[in-house]
């Protein structure tokens, strides 16, 4: 899960486990910070604990863009329906 720097202190306070270079889609280089562990729940889905990056974002028509990775999906037994472009739920994990 990658949320913007800006909004890190109205998380409260999370603890820094390290930081991280990243390339992004455009290959720039952005440095993060990771933290956690932190309680997350994707609406409509059931809460899980993982880690968050923190980066420099810029708001595009004043609103961010968080990502979340498909680990996070993952562990909320979250899919992505792209005919229907939505969040459906997995009902089983794939143990292979």
């Amino acid at each position: 899960m990658v949320l913007p720097a800006a909004w890190r202190d109205r998380l409260g306070a999370l603890e820094e486990i390290r930081k991280v270079q990243l390339e992004t889609a455009t290959q720039a280089s952005v440095d993060g910070n990771v933290c956690g562990p932190v309680r997350l729940q994707i609406e409509g889905f059931d809460p899980i604990f993982t880690e968050v990056i923190f980066i420099p974002m810029e708001p595009k028509d004043g609103a961010y863009e968080p990502l979340i990775g498909y680990i996070v999906l993952e562990q909320s037994q979250a899919a992505v329906d792209m005919v229907g472009h939505r969040l459906i739920r997995v009902k089983r994990l794939d143990l292979k």
